[in-house]
């Protein structure tokens, strides 16, 4: 006997993926869902997803046009002085290569995650807040545990979660005390914070007694937020940008966001290569890889489409962006709702919101967010990013899909929605087929290539660097599909990702 399906939800952890599935079989819709998986994210995957940083949700209603909430994260209005900003760099050893980050109170931007899904709350949701905040206070409080990503994630940035006497107080004391596989991790303050924002709102941190403590820190130790950031952060509701691609429209996150651009123009670059063999295929991908690369490098490229081109130009500017350290939720509800949300706080800057656990973001810590270096950026200006929530729209199917994995974020999604699309490839193998990526001259080869198709690769003419399996480097692609009435959820593998669909129960007489 078969039940009717209630949704689907594909993200990277099972609690956020649990969460989603405990308020869809209560009756919300995928909106409600969304929320609560949200909420879990900043505390099942705390290095990713914070109540400090922001992120975005492209929202389809059955029967609406989709629409995208950018909650991403401001400039503040004021630079502060340099002498007085705590800025200053670490370095996160990745094992095989190790990268600057800078961090303090100083690389914190305004946050919108909480503004954005109280916002989403209010126009789309059925149940109340308090509701959907359950699932993850009550995670914060009796611990999550660790996975085998998530304490690789931590050893990553350990010398950020280990920066401050408050964040050692909640993550450890030294790199071996840090949260480990296995472990259970307690957030008890965390729990309390996600409570009292579902019970007040989000005035609680855009003015009211959380962000008067947040900017009262930032004065104090080095940061350059002020009330009047808080006091001026809105939600910003925008129209996807929108391309077809062979039988479908694809919509995608607009500028100032540069990921779906991106993934728009090598779309277009691609809409009519020859799909009769795998390797001609490969070989047409490559090259759209690296023309729209040399797009990202000069703000436009006379082979992509110009009527696009010129319609952003000028929104996509000189905005400054962070590209670093991002979660993705997919829901489907049986309804035909569907959300996609990316989600992000940069690596995190090492200081937490006191007395509410909540990791700080560093979004201001991005050397490329201004050619001039790292304090030119301009006040009060929505900041951009490479995270592109997607929705794919074919004859008979729809599928919202998102992915991690800073600038590989674009080379992610865009072979996913052509293996959909131009390949037919079922949604498990669309998601689990391997992946390159073109940047700055360098042509990235995931492991489980054929050999012919390596050898397509091998005459690109660009240096390569060769990986021998599957790697997080290549992104986290969470996708689900509505087929008719058939309900699936994929979760990428390469970042622990989690698939669920759900079928109600039987109805009893």
């Amino acid at each position: 006997m078969s039940f009717p399906t209630i949704g689907a939800v594909a993200s990277g952890h099972e609690l956020t993926a649990a969460a989603a599935r405990e308020v869809l079989e209560e009756g919300g819709n995928a909106f409600d869902a969304v929320v609560a998986a949200a909420l879990m994210a900043c505390v099942a995957e705390p290095v990713l997803c914070s109540l400090g940083g922001g992120g975005y949700l492209l929202a389809a209603r059955r029967g609406a046009e989709p629409v995208v909430y950018d909650f991403f994260t401001d400039t503040p209005r004021t630079r502060g002085a340099s002498e007085q900003i705590d800025l200053h760099p670490v370095d996160a050893d990745f094992g095989s290569v190790t990268q600057e980050f800078h961090v303090g109170l100083g690389a914190v931007a305004t946050p919108g995650m909480a503004a954005g899904l109280f916002e989403v709350h209010h126009d789309l949701c059925r149940l109340p807040m308090p509701r959907l905040a359950e699932p993850a206070a009550r995670a914060a409080r009796d611990g999550v545990l660790i996975n085998r990503f998530h304490a690789y994630l931590f050893q990553v940035v350990a010398p950020i979660y280990l920066a401050t006497p408050a964040a050692r107080a909640i993550y450890g004391q030294d790199r071996a005390a840090l949260p480990q596989e296995g472990q259970r991790f307690r957030q008890p303050d965390l729990a309390g914070a996600i409570e009292l924002l579902a019970r007040e709102g989000p005035g609680l941190l855009y003015g009211g007694e959380l962000g008067q403590r947040l900017i009262e820190q930032c004065r104090q130790g080095g940061g350059q937020l002020a009330l009047d950031d808080l006091a001026a952060y809105e939600v910003r509701r925008r129209e996807p940008l929108e391309v077809r691609y062979r039988d479908a429209r694809i919509f995608g996150n607009p500028p100032p966001s540069r990921g779906g651009m991106l993934i728009a123009f090598a779309l277009a670059l691609l809409a009519e290569a020859p799909v009769a063999g795998r390797e001609q295929w490969l070989g047409a991908l490559v090259q759209a890889m690296r023309l729209t690369d040399r797009a990202r490098a000069e703000a436009g490229d006379p082979l992509l489409d110009r009527e696009l081109l010129e319609r952003y130009r000028a929104e996509l500017g000189c905005v400054p962006g962070c590209d670093r350290g991002t979660t993705h939720i997919s829901i489907v509800d049986g309804e035909g709702n569907l959300a996609s949300a990316s989600l992000s706080n940069g690596e995190g800057c090492g200081h937490v919101l006191e007395g509410a656990g909540i990791m700080l973001n560093n979004m201001l810590g991005e050397e490329d967010i201004n050619p001039q270096g790292l304090q030119q950026w301009q006040p009060g200006t929505r900041m951009a990013s490479m995270m592109a929530p997607t929705l794919v729209e074919q004859p008979g199917a729809r599928a919202v899909l998102g992915s991690g994995g800073s600038k590989r974020i674009r080379s992610a999604i865009l072979q996913v929605v052509t293996n959909l699309v131009a390949l037919d490839m079922p949604l498990e193998d669309a998601v689990a087929a391997p992946r390159i990526h073109v940047e700055d001259g360098l042509l990235s080869v995931e492991g489980g290539f054929s050999p012919a198709e390596e050898r397509v690769l091998a005459q690109s003419g660009l240096r390569i660097d060769r990986w021998s399996e599957r790697n997080f480097f290549f992104g986290g692609v969470h996708v689900v599909r509505q087929q008719r009435e058939a309900l699936s959820a994929v979760g990428d593998p390469r970042r622990g990702g989690v698939g669920l669909a759900l079928r109600s129960a039987p109805a009893t007489s």
